[in-house]
C-alpha cells in the first residue's frame, strides 16, 4: 500500500531540517543557521507507532526577491500539493511574523490537514508564548523543541490522525506490476504508449490509489502485467515542468507499489546526477531494477557504442551492478520487444526461493575458498544460513559474532550466492545474526 506523505513547510530558519532529522532518525538534511540553506526538497521514509509514511523537508517559503526564494517557494508548493498532511513549522522565539502569515495563506489554499508546530520552545517558561499562534487559524499549536526533541510525540500523533485510509487496488500474485521512473523528458510516457500500443490486450484503465496515477493492466503472451504510470506527466503547469526534483516524489509512490522498476535514461543526454538519485530509491526499496536506455535510435553508433554506454552505466550505477541494461527506442519501437522478457526474468528472480541445504552448500564452499576474516584475534564463524523472505530475496546468516562480518566479506558471500543462483535484476539482502 502506498504510504501517506507528510510535508514540513514554513518560512526559512524555523528549524524544519532539524525536526526532519529527528523524525527520520538520521542526519539527512543540512542543518545550518542560515536562512534558505535547504534549497531542495529532501525525502525519506519514517515511522511513528504503527504508521509508516514518507516525509519531505522543504525549503522555506518566503515572498520576496532574494536569490532562489522563488524556487524554494515553488518546491514547497509542489510538496504541499503532493502531501496528505502538512506540518506548518513556526519559531516560538520570534512569534508570529508577516512571513508566517504569508505561508498560512498558501496553506489555506491547499485544503489539506495542517498541524501547526511552534519550534524552539525549549523550556516550560516559553509555553505562554505560543498562544499568539492561534491567530494563524490552524487550531491548537504544538510546542516542540528540535534541539531537545521535546513535544514531537504529541505533534506526530496529530499528524497520524490526519492520515486517511487509501483504497488499494488488489492484483493477484501472478500479475507483474512494474513502473517507469526517471527525470522529466526521458521518454517514460512514450515507452508506456509503445508497450500498450504494440503488445496489448488491454483490460481497462483504472484510476490509481492516489492523485492522478493510472494503472494500466494488460496481457501479453499469457502473462498479466500492470503498468503503474505516474511520472508526473499528467500534472501540467510551469512549476512542475521546470522542477526536476518533482519526479522523485512521484517515483517514490510508483516504487512502493511495483515489483519491477524500470529506470529510464536518455541516450542523447547521457547520465546526470538526478538519474542516480532516482534509481537509488528503487534500490533502497528492494525492488527488482532494469535500466532502460531510451532514444537509442538518436545516437550515432559503431560496433562498440553499446558496450561503451553500458560500461559508463556500470561506472555510474555501481550499486545497481545486478540490474540488466536494455537499449531501445520508444518512438521507433526498435528493440521494444526485448523489454518484456527481461521484466519477466527480473520478476521471477525477485520472488525466487532457494533450498536451505543448497544454500548452505554454497556458503560452505565459499568459506573454504576464502576463509572468514579475523578481528582483534577473533575469527568469524558461520554456522548456517537460511532464506527468510522474497521480494527481495533475504538471507539470514547465523554467526558467532555479527560485528565480525566485515562489509567486504559480506559482499564476497553475496557474489557467490549470485553466481550459484543468478538473481539477475534483483537486489539480495544478507543479515548477520548471532546464533542463540
Amino acid at each position: 500500500m502506498a504510504k501517506p506523505v507528510v510535508a514540513i513547510v514554513g518560512r526559512p530558519n524555523v528549524g524544519k531540517s532539524t525536526i526532519f532529522n529527528r523524525i527520520v532518525g538520521e542526519r539527512i538534511s543540512i542543518v545550518e543557521d542560515i536562512p534558505g540553506i535547504t534549497r531542495d526538497r529532501i525525502y525519506s521514509s519514517a515511522e511513528w507507532l504503527t504508521h509508516d509514511f514518507n516525509i519531505i523537508d522543504t525549503g522555506g517559503i518566503e515572498i520576496g526577491d532574494e536569490p532562489f526564494l522563488e524556487q524554494i517557494r515553488q518546491q514547497a508548493e509542489i510538496a504541499i500539493d503532493e502531501a496528505d498532511v502538512i506540518i506548518f513549522m513556526t519559531n516560538g522565539r520570534e512569534g508570529v511574523t508577516s512571513a508566517d502569515e504569508q505561508v498560512a495563506k498558501i496553506l489555506f489554499r491547499s485544503s489539506k490537514p495542517v498541524v501547526l508546530a511552534v519550534n524552539k520552545v525549549d523550556n516550560p517558561e516559553m509555553q505562554d508564548q505560543i498562544y499568539d499562534f492561534y491567530s494563524l487559524g490552524f487550531g491548537e499549536p504544538f510546542p516542540i523543541s528540535g534541539s531537545h526533541g521535546l513535544g514531537l510525540g504529541d505533534m506526530l500523533d496529530a499528524v497520524a490522525a490526519g492520515f486517511k485510509p487509501q483504497d488499494e487496488i488488489k492484483y493477484g500474485e501472478e500479475v507483474i506490476k512494474f513502473s517507469l521512473i526517471g527525470r522529466p523528458n526521458v521518454g517514460k510516457s512514450s515507452l508506456v504508449n509503445s508497450l500498450l500500443g504494440e503488445e496489448r490486450v488491454i483490460v481497462s484503465d483504472i484510476a490509481g490509489t492516489t492523485r492522478d496515477a493510472i494503472d494500466s493492466p494488460y496481457k501479453y503472451d499469457g502473462q498479466e502485467y500492470v503498468i503503474i504510470d505516474t511520472a508526473g506527466m499528467r500534472k501540467k503547469g510551469k512549476v512542475y515542468e521546470t522542477t526536476e526534483k518533482y519526479s522523485v516524489l512521484r517515483a517514490l509512490r510508483a516504487i512502493e507499489r511495483s515489483d519491477v522498476v524500470l529506470v529510464v535514461l536518455d541516450a542523447e543526454e547521457g547520465i546526470i546526477e538526478q538519474d542516480k538519485k532516482i534509481a537509488g530509491y528503487a534500490h533502497d526499496a528492494g525492488r527488482a531494477v532494469i535500466i532502460v536506455v531510451n532514444k537509442w535510435d538518436a545516437v550515432q553508433k559503431d560496433e562498440k557504442t553499446m558496450d561503451r554506454f553500458e560500461k559508463n552505466i556500470r561506472d555510474h550505477f555501481q550499486f545497481l551492478d545486478y540490474a540488466p541494461v536494455v537499449f531501445l527506442s520508444a518512438i521507433t519501437k526498435k528493440r521494444i520487444h526485448t523489454l518484456l522478457p527481461v521484466i519477466n526474468m527480473a520478476s521471477e528472480n525477485h520472488a525466487m526461493r532457494v533450498q536451505s541445504s543448497v544454500l548452505n552448500e554454497v556458503i560452505m564452499d565459499a568459506v573454504a575458498m576464502n576463509p572468514t576474516p579475523t578481528h582483534h584475534g577473533k575469527r568469524l564463524k558461520i554456522f548456517y544460513a537460511t532464506q527468510v523472505a522474497v521480494k527481495p530475496p533475504t538471507f539470514v546468516i547465523f554467526v558467532n559474532e555479527p560485528e565480525l562480518m566485515h562489509f567486504s566479506y559480506e559482499r564476497f558471500l553475496e557474489n557467490r550466492i549470485r553466481e550459484a543462483f543468478g538473481f539477475e535484476g534483483t537486489p539480495i539482502r544478507l543479515i548477520s545474526r548471532a546464533r542463540n
